[in-house]
């Protein structure tokens, strides 16, 4: 069955691959995108004993996933393979933890290809800081009306004496996906930032300038942003009955 499943991934690996993209960088619409790859990802889902709720996503949460989309992929698109694991990462094809923590990846691409000149590998690194900033911002406010519905959604169901069981678990199961995403993001915005920080030390010392002082300030913008991105008023439905209990492993994006 493992086999199967190795298989599965790397042929939506390679299907992935030969999608074309659209407006920030995610995947043009298509069938692979549309309809292939969120089944495949739901069964991948479940098959590793990750939540996965068949409930319709309201407004907010389809947003959450889109706003996600730039800050769990690689920053820079020429890291090519790992964009593609990414992508299927995203879409919950594979886990998180096949993606790559290689602190030195954003380093390598950025230096990679030809510049004008040095100003040019420092503007980029302080423009993808500054993007950064203003997403894990717009995350943030995204991700606590995501969270206060989500409370909405607990209060009515502790109390219904109506609502059958069937809509119970897959109630859970969504908390649960949503605060994995969030915990996912935070995760992957303190890789970028750890990336970014290497990328600006090894230009200091490959080609100092003095554009390295505004790519110092937008990476310290960027930090501090992290900070409230990571510390979400989470409703925490990994414990007992009183708060939720999913009728599977809860884990779906590990932070």
């Amino acid at each position: 069955m493992r086999a199967v499943v190795v298989t599965a991934a790397l042929s939506c690996l390679l299907l992935a691959g030969c999608s074309t993209t659209g407006d920030l960088g995610r995947p043009r619409p298509n069938i692979f995108a549309d309809q292939l790859a969120p089944a495949i990802g739901d069964w991948s889902a479940r098959f590793r004993g990750e939540a996965s709720s068949w409930f319709h996503l309201t407004d907010d949460e389809e947003q959450l996933r889109t706003r996600a989309w730039r800050l769990v992929l690689p920053a820079h698109e020429k890291s090519h393979f790992e964009r593609e694991v990414s992508k299927l990462a995203h879409a919950r094809i594979l886990p998180v933890e096949a993606q790559s923590n290689d602190v030195t990846a954003y380093q390598r691409a950025l230096v990679s290809g030809s510049f004008a000149s040095q100003a040019s590998r420092y503007n980029r690194l302080s423009e993808d800081a500054h993007g950064d900033r203003l997403l894990l911002a717009q995350f943030r406010a995204n991700a606590l009306r995501v969270i206060n519905a989500d409370r909405a959604r607990l209060r009515t169901l502790d109390a219904s004496q109506l609502l059958p069981p069937e809509q119970r678990d897959p109630a859970y199961d969504r908390v649960a996906e949503n605060e994995g995403l969030m915990l996912w993001v935070c995760e992957r915005a303190r890789f970028r930032s750890k990336s970014y920080r290497y990328a600006l030390e090894a230009l200091v010392v490959e080609m100092p300038s003095r554009e390295a002082v505004r790519a110092e300030r937008a990476i310290m913008g960027m930090e501090s942003e992290l900070g409230p991105a990571c510390t979400l008023p989470l409703i925490g439905v990994f414990g007992g009955k009183g708060q939720g209990e999913p009728s599977r492993a809860p884990v779906v994006y590990k932070g």
